[in-house]
């Protein structure tokens, strides 16, 4: 088992995903927000492009004492927690499935890469044809966004396990099920969260363009009737606070990744940029 863990856990450098950094990497949102600052102070610009960081900020506070930023992060977080947990229940058992059974992958081959290529807000309009402007049409665009990274990963994690450990375990008695829960799982585990933690970032880019066209809640609506109302203060507000919880987000599972994968290279589980 220890051979087909380590295969499947080690990556070469090229192909390690960088984790959040530390404190250090504050240190150029801090001097974006002086150059920011400083330049808004002296006018370097129209203040209706681009508004200054006091009002942003006071803006985002009275967004947050009214409520209505709360209203519209948790509309939208609420979203991505359906729209990708469906996703993960349908991406990660078909990845096992495939990644087990190549005839099955290679007849289901060409289908999967002419749905990878169309991008899930091509086919919003049909969605909210379908769907109507209800949750339904963004948890399928979610759905579509995500599938991908969280399939394609699992299924390139099963491949990597050596054969032939599955052959020892039926010799040792293990059934076939067993062998994938036992063998194949631990050994798939560090390219599967690497593929939840990719799509984890794509439910999010996917929702606020989805929140853009069709929804009456959450980020990406208030981005857009920011918009309608001529708030550009309020439209880099709601662009702060999508990063701040796509950035906190992205941090938390890398984190649980690290702790739930010990077996790991350490360089492959460091807090930062290699």
């Amino acid at each position: 088992m220890e051979r087909c863990e380590d295969r499947a856990g080690t990556r070469l450098p090229s192909e390690r995903v960088p984790g959040p950094g530390g404190l250090s990497g504050l240190l150029l949102p801090g001097v974006i927000g002086l150059l920011w600052w400083g330049a808004s102070r002296l006018g370097l610009w129209n203040p209706y492009l681009l508004p200054s960081p006091e009002q942003v900020f006071s803006s985002l506070g009275s967004l947050a004492a009214s409520g209505e930023l709360a209203r519209h992060v948790g509309a939208s977080a609420g979203r991505i927690a359906a729209g990708f947990g469906l996703s993960s229940l349908v991406a990660l058992p078909l990845g096992v499935l495939l990644g087990l059974r190549p005839r099955l992958g290679r007849l289901a081959y060409p289908t999967l890469e002419f749905l990878r290529h169309v991008p899930p807000l091509a086919v919003l309009p049909l969605l909210i044809l379908w769907f109507g402007i209800g949750e339904g049409s963004k948890m399928a665009v979610i759905l579509l966004a995500t599938f991908f990274p969280v399939f394609l990963n699992t299924l390139e994690g099963v491949r990597r396990c050596d054969p032939g450990l599955l052959e020892v375990g039926r010799t040792l008695g293990l059934s076939e099920g067993e062998g994938v829960r036992r063998i194949v799982l631990p050994a798939a585990l560090p390219s599967i969260l690497t593929g939840l933690r990719l799509g984890l970032g794509y439910s999010w880019r996917s929702l606020i363009g989805a929140e853009l066209i069709a929804a009456a809640s959450g980020l990406g609506y208030l981005i857009h009737d920011a918009e309608a109302l001529s708030r550009p203060d309020v439209i880099v507000a709601g662009v702060l606070v999508l990063g701040v919880i796509g950035a906190a987000t992205d941090h938390l599972f890398f984190r649980l990744a690290a702790r739930v994968t010990p077996w790991r290279p350490r360089g492959d589980a460091r807090d930062g940029w290699d």
